[in-house]
């Protein structure tokens, strides 16, 4: 195996796979990807697929993304595509737009330069100039950063904020995380150039940082985030090297800028296995790290109906991904901050579970205790209050305003929420089947089925069997202790006919 001990200073010959040697082929890859690997050909620079695009093909998979490495300077590439605008502040980068692809074309960097993620996110505004400066070039507070050269800066903890030098192949492999995601696909003699042994991490599905692990942490801590990423999504098993340091070093991830954080759990949750992502990153010891209030609830409520909750939603958004449906922040941050909210709500007296501003205080709670590690936008916060404002109006259908509810534009979310809360016994399943059928119905049918509410307000009942919010216990009706509790028949609750505090 090649040695990689380093990341800086190694020169190192590739181990060049002809194309009958492997089994990537041109028909697997983006037109439009093509047409900039060509174009770039012929204008004498080398061009190079490189990075997940790779990886993906040679594991039988369809890439969603095509990046471009180059030795031409962003500058030329602008030249050589009208329908090309350059990004970022700490790096440049060309983006080649052909509608609603992007070719993201990267110049060969440096040995020591920064990672900006071997898969970026194309359908984000994540690498605008303003949000590359807020995520890669902040600062923590009342830390003075370190000139290690002319071109790069580092903070006190080893941690690169800037790094503007371009280099060579032999040298941009080295700025790569993983040997896997360090394959280069030769558009010149459609060649794969390997020089870290990643074909042979492929087949072993292993997963390796490239140079010494300790160091490349330092240096990003956002790596242990992509470690736990990349073996939840591709199933691969990180080698013990890459492993040992996350323990210890983890806690660096405290450190990093809390909007980049937010863009991370985006990746790890919202790109089809936030499923398989949960239980890798308390595994490793970073969910509690990012979301500590989350870790702490499910470590207090092993096996709750939150935590299926929880594991439902995630695997219902990896299916809507799957089936190339929208997916949202504002529902993943309801399902990740339901155990917080749920918990605050049900340390209230039981009268006050129903009411809707106790719901409101639970969720502002729960957002403010995230907000300290990770920046969630005001608008994402604003959808999670207005998705468990609606669970006491879905928990209690009242004739016409259940018609109006309708309407309201965070109804599909709460609704969805209120699916999966019916499903492990935190909602009426019959209030819930009531909701699905008025959305199929006709105009007059919806007429019909609201007009069998009556005043008096359908599914009251059933809905009382479930206090809303239920933080834990094995069952609806059970408090984070596992306990029974005791339900009021009368109360400022039951008059209100609101859902309860119980997060379900």
């Amino acid at each position: 195996m090649n040695d990689n001990s380093g990341v800086s200073g190694n020169k190192l010959s590739p181990r060049i796979i002809p194309r009958d040697a492997h089994t990537m082929s041109r028909q697997q890859v983006s037109p439009n990807a093509l047409r900039v690997l060509y174009r770039l050909k012929d204008a004498g620079f080398q061009a190079f697929l490189v990075g997940g695009c790779v990886r993906d093909i040679l594991l039988g998979r369809t890439p969603k993304d095509f990046d471009v490495a180059t030795n031409a300077l962003p500058e030329e590439v602008r030249h050589l595509f009208r329908n090309c605008r350059l990004i970022g502040r700490r790096f440049r980068l060309a983006h080649v737009i052909f509608g609603q692809e992007i070719i993201e074309v990267a110049t060969f960097r440096s040995s020591g330069a920064p990672s900006l993620d071997d898969e970026p996110s194309h359908d984000e505004e994540a690498e605008s100039d303003d949000r590359e400066s807020d995520s890669d070039e902040s600062v923590v507070a009342d830390e003075e950063p370190i000139v290690a050269s002319e071109h790069r800066v580092l903070d006190a903890g080893g941690r690169i904020l800037r790094d503007n030098i371009y280099g060579s192949i032999d040298d941009d492999v080295w700025r790569r995380d993983f040997a896997c995601n360090a394959l280069y696909y030769n558009i010149a003699d459609f060649s794969i150039w390997d020089y870290v042994d990643g074909m042979a991490d492929i087949a072993a599905r292993r997963l390796r940082l490239i140079g010494d692990p300790v160091t490349r942490y330092r240096e990003d801590p956002v790596r242990m985030l992509r470690a736990a990423r990349f073996e939840a999504k591709l199933g691969f098993e990180l080698d013990a090297a890459s492993l040992a340091p996350i323990d210890e070093h983890g806690g660096l991830l405290a450190n990093v800028p809390p909007a980049r954080l937010f863009d991370e759990i985006n990746k790890l949750f919202l790109t089809g296995h936030g499923r398989a992502s949960l239980p890798v990153l308390r595994r490793h010891g970073l969910l509690r790290v990012i979301l500590p209030a989350v870790e702490d609830f499910l470590v207090r409520h092993p096996g709750s109906p939150v935590e299926k909750l929880l594991l439902n939603g995630l695997a219902n958004t990896d299916l809507r991904v799957q089936s190339d449906k929208p997916v949202t922040p504002v529902f993943l941050f309801a399902l990740l901050l339901y155990g917080p909210i749920a918990a605050y709500i049900e340390t209230l007296p039981r009268e006050r579970w129903d009411d809707p501003q106790s719901i409101l205080d639970g969720c502002d709670r729960a957002l403010r205790q995230a907000h300290q590690r990770v920046t969630i936008p005001r608008r994402i916060a604003l959808g999670v209050r207005e998705m468990f404002a609606l669970q006491p109006r879905l928990e209690n259908p009242r004739g016409r305003r259940a018609l109006r509810l309708l309407e309201q534009s965070r109804f599909r979310a709460a609704y969805d929420l209120f699916l999966l809360r019916a499903q492990v016994g935190m909602a009426a399943p019959e209030v819930a089947r009531w909701w699905t059928d008025l959305q199929a119905a006709s105009p007059e049918q919806r007429e019909a089925l609201a007009s069998r509410l009556g005043s008096g307000g359908g599914g009251r009942d059933a809905a009382d069997e479930s206090d809303a919010l239920g933080a834990g216990g094995d069952s609806a009706g059970t408090g984070p202790d596992g306990r029974r509790r005791r339900r009021r028949r009368g109360g400022r609750g039951r008059r209100r006919g609101g859902a309860g505090a119980r997060v379900d």
